[in-house]
């Protein structure tokens, strides 16, 4: 296995593509867990097995994000008295399909029945993450719901989606090899205060910048902002009653 990884670029460019954007900081100081071991907390369950494929299938730079990934996963769930070694696991695994091919993509997800709509066809990496949660049952034995359904959300979210998929989707956006801009700095601060909150205006930034950059925008991200705006201002009502 590689040594532990180094700190990515902070210039890097955001990976639009994906529906998501990128973010960075240092992340102990930004959380009131910054003392929490993921190594501590968290049961290797089959780690090195996932590690090892990893190492296999994906370059270094993907392999850093994954491994923070995995740490914030775990560390927004221990914060939100989650399960942190199910958020752990699928940080860990939320990107087994990243490097696929277009081709492997569409023919894995065809033959899973997943639907290919329009803009997946247009840009078939979109299904990475479905993808990737059906790697994770096939490859790695993964059978929990929740854990497959933080995957195969960690892209576009999902209306409705479990708090374990909100974690996972924050950590993908906001892990800390990922941008240092006075608004991602915000939304880091907004994810230890409110999941849906967080996930609401991560998704509006992410939206703004794919409406700008004239991406196609698949019809589940809106969904994902529509349904995490709601809560949060029914969540607001209620407190206001």
């Amino acid at each position: 296995m590689r040594e532990s990884p180094p700190k990515l670029d902070s210039s890097s460019t955001p990976d639009v593509q994906h529906q998501k954007l990128a973010c960075d900081s240092n992340l102990s100081t930004h959380h009131p867990n910054a003392n929490f071991s993921l190594t501590r907390e968290v049961k290797p369950y089959q780690r090195q097995k996932v590690l090892t494929w990893l190492d296999q299938n994906v370059p270094d730079k993907r392999l850093h994000h994954i491994l923070r990934v995995e740490e914030m996963a775990a560390q927004l769930a221990h914060h939100y008295h989650l399960d942190a070694e199910k958020a752990a696991q699928a940080g860990l695994m939320h990107d087994l399909a990243k490097c696929f091919k277009a081709k492997k993509l569409l023919q894995l997800a065809a033959a899973a029945g997943l639907e290919i709509d329009p803009v997946f066809a247009a840009n078939p990496h979109l299904l990475h993450a479905d993808v990737g949660a059906i790697v994770a049952q096939q490859e790695f034995g993964i059978q929990d719901d929740t854990v497959l359904d933080a995957i195969r959300h960690h892209t576009l979210g999902a209306a409705g989606m479990s708090p374990l998929s909100c974690v996972v989707f924050l950590a993908d956006s906001l892990e800390p090899g990922r941008g240092d801009t006075p608004e991602l700095e915000t939304l880091r601060s907004a994810c230890w205060e409110d999941l849906h909150q967080a996930v609401w205006l991560t998704s509006e930034y992410t939206l703004k910048h794919l409406f700008e950059s004239q991406h196609l925008i698949h019809p589940r991200a809106l969904m994902t902002r529509n349904w995490a705006m709601q809560q949060n201002l029914q969540r607001g009502r209620q407190h206001g009653s």
